[in-house]
């Protein structure tokens, strides 16, 4: 009797233990519909997603713009606006960069090392994985010494900048206004030639990446365009801040 009482507790710990797994591998199921967790290729990975979720802010942008121009056609064709204030108006739209704007133009673009690059020059140490990337710093670096330059506007890879814009990376990918960019990356700036070249050259910044440029081949190209156009940005222009939390008394 006292080792049938004793073995009870036993038996119904392990009726449990069969009972939990069998719950696991029905939800487990369930939760894969059939496939392979763990191998399922249909699976999309994380970065798919992201130039999948890319690709859907590009096309909402896309229609956004499409439609405010419609509205910005009504407003001023019913608005009452005097000739002065139009011409004021549409001053403003250029220096909030949501206009097109023609121009003398440079574009430099920016491009990892070639695989498996090594030093070129002697005295200079093997490169570092990070040191043969292009990073935050290097594309803010451009765009900062175009500003300085002078630019009128910049446009990064296909999009304006705006006073809102920020050019940040994760990783070796530029995330721009909600999309997403590999390398090669291009920025373009409308204004004096002579004036943004000089700004480029005069960058220290720009000359610590030229040292990487010499030392383990990343990518450095500046080109002049006699005439180009940036388009307008097309995306919101709606500020986004944040609010006091409020709380329950």
């Amino acid at each position: 009797m006292s080792d049938s009482v004793g073995r009870r507790p036993v038996r119904l710990l392990t009726a449990a233990v069969f009972a939990l797994a069998g719950l696991i591998f029905v939800t487990s199921f369930n939760t894969s519909k059939g496939t392979n967790i763990r191998t399922d290729t249909s699976l999309l990975k994380l970065s798919d997603l992201i130039h999948e979720r890319s690709q859907d802010n590009a096309d909402l942008e896309e229609s956004t713009g499409a439609v405010r121009k419609q509205v910005d056609a009504l407003a001023e064709r019913d608005d009452g606006s005097t000739t002065a204030e139009d011409i004021k108006l549409q001053a403003l739209q250029k220096a909030a960069g949501t206009e097109p704007l023609t121009g003398q133009a440079v574009t430099v673009t920016l491009n990892d090392a070639p695989p498996g690059a090594t030093a070129r020059i002697p005295n200079v140490p093997e490169p570092q994985p990070n040191d043969l990337v292009i990073h935050q710093q290097d594309l803010q670096a451009v765009v900062n010494a175009l500003w300085q330059g002078g630019a009128r506007g910049i446009r990064v890879m296909d999009q304006r900048l705006i006073s809102t814009s920020a050019v940040r990376c994760v990783g070796n990918t530029l995330i721009l206004q909600g999309r997403v960019y590999s390398p090669p990356y291009k920025v373009t700036a409308v204004g004096d030639v002579g004036a943004l070249r000089r700004a480029l050259t005069a960058s220290p910044a720009i000359q610590n990446y030229q040292l990487y440029v010499n030392a383990y081949g990343l990518g450095w190209k500046v080109e002049d365009h006699k005439v180009l156009t940036l388009p307008g940005y097309s995306g919101t222009v709606d500020l986004h801040y944040a609010k006091p939390v409020e709380q329950a008394e």
